[in-house]
């Protein structure tokens, strides 16, 4: 059940606190409870804003999160001790087991899908030819809002109906890419869609590990305007628009064009060496290029270590292959932070000889799944959204 109550024990153990303790709360104002013929539950939200009262928010790139700041309880991602977990499950180890459709269900409805599930539909004929030239996060706007407008029973909010819309997007969304087969795993389309090369199971299976590892990651820049969208009731169609606005941003630390700048770095490799590229980056930026350290995992991205493991399953152009390594060894001689998963997307799409931006193209494909899987824990338990502005323009004129 998503936002559901918490028991006593429950919500000592988020707090982090002896259950005396908690009632002390209780009793203080500090914790509203109810009481039931079972004893008392919480609203984990009222726990999750005790707790963030209660120590300094984590040193992150976004800054500190202000005083009385809505938060928003979500069972969906968890970045804990260098790993993330996908509803208590390790991401990498499902990116490994688990295919991209299985693991979207798993985010939507907490439950893998019956062996029996039809594969999701692919995209009605014509809905490639309007869309050529445009960029995959162009297209995929346009293909999301196309769509929701054909859609009329787009503001059905049931967990059941937003399944739908989410299987029939992605699967239009791989389509606006290229001419993909009309079924098929989504990771074998999303490969006939961008690489030159043969589709494989192993090369499938690197895709999938790339979609499964984008999903969700907690609250990004990207995922939090989803959510504000869908706790205003905005029909799936809408919230993954909203969603696709910050990705498409020109920011990287807050969309998911950072892999397309590593594509680019690693094209520069390839002219000029591994040493001159990033040597020319540092020159003209000053700062180490997008692709290495990650805040929130201080040990290294896993997403972005599992995504390099697999890289020899590409099989792309051995030169290629070599760019990666090249770029990795000048990283570790000179004490970058490790590789992230920005780094394993772009490099994934190096190596398969993809179009330019299709490392973003992956990393939006995959928010997808998350945003929806959001948006439904919304429309279950809206979050009471509103922000506070905090003015610094001139003082009116009083008196005058």
């Amino acid at each position: 059940m998503i936002n559901r109550r918490l028991s006593a024990a429950e919500a000592a153990e988020r707090l982090g606190v002896k259950p005396e303790t908690l009632y002390a709360y209780v009793s203080r104002g500090l914790l509203p409870r109810e009481k039931t013929a079972r004893g008392s539950s919480f609203d984990p939200r009222d726990v999750a804003r005790l707790a963030q009262s209660g120590r300094q928010a984590p040193a992150r790139d976004t800054g500190a999160q202000p005083a009385g700041a809505p938060v928003f309880v979500t069972s969906l991602s968890l970045i804990e001790e260098g790993r993330l977990y996908y509803r208590g499950l390790d991401a990498v180890e499902l990116s490994r087991d688990r295919s991209f459709e299985d693991v979207a269900a798993w985010l939507w409805r907490g439950e893998w899908p019956p062996p029996e599930e039809e594969e999701w539909p692919a995209p009605g004929p014509g809905s490639v030819d309007a869309l050529r030239g445009a960029r995959p996060v162009e297209r995929f706007m346009l293909t999301t809002a196309n769509a929701g407008v054909a859609d009329e029973l787009r503001h059905d909010l049931s967990p059941a109906a937003v399944e739908v819309v989410g299987r029939g997007l992605i699967s239009a969304l791989v389509g606006s890419l290229g001419d993909a087969p009309p079924s098929g795993p989504i990771a074998e389309r999303l490969w006939s869609c961008l690489s030159p090369l043969d589709v494989t199971k192993p090369r499938a299976d690197v895709l999938n590990a790339a979609l499964v590892l984008s999903a969700d990651h907690e609250l990004a820049p990207s995922t939090m305007a989803a959510r504000v969208a869908a706790s205003f009731r905005a029909d799936p169609y809408a919230v993954v628009l909203t969603g696709l606005g910050p990705a498409s941003g020109s920011w990287y630390s807050g969309s998911s064009g950072a892999p397309s700048e590593v594509e680019r770095l690693l094209a520069e490799a390839m002219e000029s060496g591994a040493q001159r590229a990033i040597g020319e980056r540092l020159r003209r930026g000053g700062a180490i290029p997008h692709g290495f350290g990650m805040p929130l995992y201080p040990g290294g991205d896993p997403r972005g270590a599992e995504l390099l493991s697999r890289l020899d399953s590409v099989d792309g152009p051995p030169e290629r292959h070599q760019v990666v390594q090249d770029l990795l060894q000048v990283g570790a001689s000179r004490g970058f932070p490790p590789p992230n998963v920005d780094l394993g997307l772009g490099a994934v799409s190096f190596c398969a000889q993809m179009p330019e931006e299709s490392g973003q193209a992956l990393a939006t494909l995959g928010k997808v799944v998350g945003w929806l899987a959001h948006a439904l824990e919304e429309y279950a338990d809206p979050t009471l959204f509103r922000a506070r502005g905090y003015y610094v323009g001139p003082r009116p004129l009083r008196g005058a």
